[in-house]
Formats: structure tokens, sequence, C-alpha cells
């Protein structure tokens, strides 16, 4: 009794915080979801502008140790339709394997047909991408640079779509949407498809027709080089040098277009492992960027609107640490509602749980919505998809505690096998990740939220059983897929 009169007043303080802030996120779901529809005639195909002179244009591949996607790449950006005279192609290749040779045949190739293409190889690895993008830039002859990562595959007309974008002096980047080359290889890539369709359809647009801050995504954009140099060129200080680079110019006083109706096809991790890794990094650079650009946000002149926005954007990963919070503090909660039975009902502080459940789904649902695809027949994926994350959330943990300690780790890139069918088999393909020894953890902490499930229901606390139970599905879902997919792929026969 006197240790449950202790911890009462700071566990309820503590959930009353948690909730009020995830409220905050889940009604600038909302918000931006409302703005996403607004702008839904962003997304829809136009002609391409014409101009009365094409200005001088590169276009940067940068490429490390990707053999089963290069030669496609590269063949697609040769295939641009631009200018020859005016376009250049630089291939930014960091390799250490065969990808090399690979490369060289590809551009001798193109060479020989009249294509402007250069192979610019680098002996170590610097910088990573970043020092790649920052080599090429000091070579490169255009007033406009392109970036394709080895996955990308660009339309023909993708640089006579987005540089008439460029109509203001001030406008730095213009980013295009991300098409998906297997969106139905497997749930996972279906999965994702739909986590990023959301991101393309409604946030990017939703910030970019706004005013607000928004990133770069590191591949199908076009970049001003007097932009980028003005900002202080590519750094590598970061695990997300886009995201850097996006925030340092609009602190710059540059702006940004967002090419809604531009689909760049690209080919998702097929790989839970690889899948993990590339979440790492995100959430990782992601949180690196947040600590450095928020107290600068907030100490120069802006509209506090623009403040709020930049901060909950640059953050976004923070909703892993609130998931991590409740997970810890439901068993606490249960255990005071034996003695203040008041304390979890609808009419207490409960009462915010209710609309939390839905918001996620709903704002996957807009996303699909906006882009014309079927969502009611698939409505019981995009329902996983809200609770997928929930297994990404030790994932993050470790990027934050990386940063606290202080813990340097190298850029890795996800690789990417050519799968754009079904059926298509990787399992003996190069460039596997190694299975992650924290999905241990993650399976301790699904088995937690198990028991807390169980332990609600027997104390009639349905809503936090509810919350529980997706809580331990999604860390299941997860921690259970990765270890399934790595003991298939080790014991997979040879091709």
């Amino acid at each position: 009794m006197d240790l449950l009169n202790i911890i009462l007043v700071p566990v309820v303080v503590t959930y009353a915080l948690v909730m009020t802030v995830l409220f905050v996120y889940v009604f600038n779901y909302f918000y931006l979801a409302w703005l996403g529809w607004r702008e839904r005639r962003s997304l829809v195909s136009a002609a391409p502008k014409e101009m009365d002179a094409w200005p001088r244009a590169t276009v940067q591949l940068p490429i490390y140790n990707e053999w089963y996607v290069t030669e496609r790449l590269i063949e697609s950006a040769a295939a641009l339709d631009y200018p020859r005279d005016l376009l250049e192609i630089q291939v930014l290749d960091d390799s250490t394997d065969e990808t090399v040779s690979l490369i060289r045949r590809k551009v001798e190739q193109l060479r020989s047909q009249g294509i402007n293409i250069v192979h610019l190889h680098r002996a170590d690895r610097r910088g990573f991408k970043a020092g790649a993008l920052a080599d090429g830039l000091a070579r490169s002859s255009g007033e406009y640079l392109a970036i394709f990562d080895a996955d990308f595959i660009p339309q023909p007309d993708f640089l006579r779509r987005t540089i008439p974008y460029f109509d203001d002096d001030r406008v730095a980047f213009v980013q295009a949407r991300w098409g998906h080359l297997n969106r139905d290889y497997s749930l996972l890539t279906y999965l994702q498809a739909l986590s990023l369709d959301a991101h393309f359809a409604i946030d990017q647009p939703a910030r970019a027709a706004s005013g607000y801050f928004f990133n770069f995504n590191g591949t199908a954009g076009v970049w001003r080089k007097s932009a980028i140099q003005d900002a202080g060129g590519w750094q590598a200080d970061t695990l997300t040098e886009d995201l850097d680079l996006s925030y340092r110019v609009f602190l710059r006083g540059w702006s940004a277009r967002y090419a809604g109706e531009v689909e760049v096809p690209a080919e998702l991790p097929v790989s839970f492992t690889a899948y993990r890794r590339q979440q790492h990094r995100w959430a990782r650079g992601g949180l690196e960027c947040a600590i450095r650009y928020i107290p600068m946000i907030w100490r120069v002149k802006l509209p506090l609107t623009y403040k709020l926005q930049a901060t909950l954007h640059l953050t976004g990963y923070g909703l892993h640490f609130l998931t991590l919070a409740l997970i810890c503090l439901y068993p606490l909660l249960l255990v005071l509602a034996q003695e203040y039975p008041t304390l979890l009902e609808p009419v207490g502080i409960g009462l915010f749980m209710n609309v939390l459940v839905f918001a996620p789904t709903i704002y996957f649902i807009v996303g699909q919505k906006l882009l014309r695809r079927r969502w009611l027949l698939n409505l019981p994926l995009i329902f996983l998809m809200s609770v997928f994350s929930s297994g990404m959330i030790l994932n993050t943990l470790r990027a934050a505690l990386q940063i606290l300690r202080r813990h340097d780790i190298p850029f890795e890139r996800t690789p990417k096998y050519g799968i754009t069918r079904r059926r298509q088999a990787w399992d003996k393909s190069r460039y596997h990740v190694k299975i992650d020894s924290l999905v241990i953890f993650e399976i301790a902490l699904a088995c937690l939220n198990s028991w807390t499930a169980w332990m609600s229901w027997q104390t009639d606390h349905y809503l936090i059983m509810i919350y529980a139970f997706l809580f331990a599905v999604g860390l299941l879902f997860t921690s259970g897929f990765t270890l399934l997919q790595s003991f298939s792929t080790r014991f997979a026969p040879d091709l």
C-alpha cells in the first residue's frame, strides 16, 4: 500500500505526459492527411512542361557493390530523354567487388555510342555516399544534379518533368515520388509499400504545399548545384546525409518543390535483415539531425507552425520511444488500478487511448486512396501495417543509445537483388545481411506484452489488453519472420 502511494503520482504523471505527446503526433497525422487530401491533384500525371532553353544537367549514380542492379540503373540513366550536349552522367563507384569491372564495361559500351558518361571509382569510401556525391559535385559540369540510387529506374522523361519545377532562383531541390517494382513480391514488400505510399502521397505533398520543411529522400530528385554549395556541401557526419542537407538549405533561406506526379520505380528490400538495417540507419540519421537542427530551428525567425512541424518531422522516430514507455507503464498501471479502480476507466486518463488505435490505419487508407489504389479488400493488411512499426522499437532504441555513447558506425547500404516479380529467388545471392541478435530481446519484449495483455484480460481492462496484444504481434511478426527467413536462406538449396 505504501509503495503504491509512492509510485502513484510519478507513474500517472509520466503516463499523462506520454499520452499527451502521443496525442500531438496523432493529431498531426490527421492534420497532414487533411492537407494531403487537399493537395491530391498534385499526384495526377501531367504533360511535361517545355522550357525555352534547357540547362546543363548532371546525373549522379552512387553505387557500392550492387552487382544485381547496376546495369539496369546505368542503362535507364543513358536512356533519359534530354539534349545529349547538355547531359552528363557520373557513375560514382565505391565498389570493392566485381561490380567495378561490370561498371567499367558498361560505361565503355555507352561511351562508344556517344553517351557522355564517366566512371569515377574511389579507392576508399571516405565519407561513404556523401563523400562520393561530394567528389562528383566537384567534377560536375551541370547546373542541376539528378541523383538515383542503384535500385531505382528513372523514366526517360524524368528530367523534362522535374527541371521545370525550378521556377524560382531560390528553389534548392525537387523531389519525385517513389514507386515500387516489387510491391507484391511478399508480405514484407507490401507492408513497406504501404508505409512509403503514405509518406509520398501525404507527408511530402502536404509539407511542400504548406511551405513547411521537408526532406530530399536521398534519390529520385534533382538539386540545384549552387544550393548545395551555399549550404556547405554534402557532409558525412550523420547517417542521413540527405535529411541533413535538406535542413541546411531550408535554414539558409532556400525552398523546395515536390513533384508528386513524377513516379520513379524502385526495388524494395526483400530481406528482413536488410530492411532492419535500413530502418536502423534511417532512425539513427533522423535522430542525429533532430539533435543538431531542432535547437537551430527554434532560434531562427520562423512562424510557430513551421517550427512545430519541423520538430515533429525530425522526431518522427520518437514514436517508438513513446511506444516503449507505454509498454513499461502498462503493468504498473494495472497494479495501481487494483487499488484505484477509476484510474483506467473511460472517464479517466484512459479516454485518450480510444482515438489512437484507429489513427495509423486511417492514415494509410488515405495514402492508398490518394494514389487510387484498392484499400478496402486489403484493410487487414493495412491494419497490420499499423502495428508493424512496433516491431522496430528496439531497433530505434539501439540507434539512440549509440548516439548517446558516441559510438560511430559505418554507412551500410541496403542490398538489392534485382527482384521485380514474384517467385524470383534470392536465397543464394551475395550481399546477405547477418541476423541481428536483437531479435532475442524483441521476443522477450513480446512475451512481456503478452503477459500484460493476459493480465489486462483478467482484470477487465480491455483497452490496455488490445494495445499490449498489438505490440506483441508487431514484435513477434518482425523478430519471428526475421528468424524464419534467415534460417530458410541459410539452408536453402543451391540454385
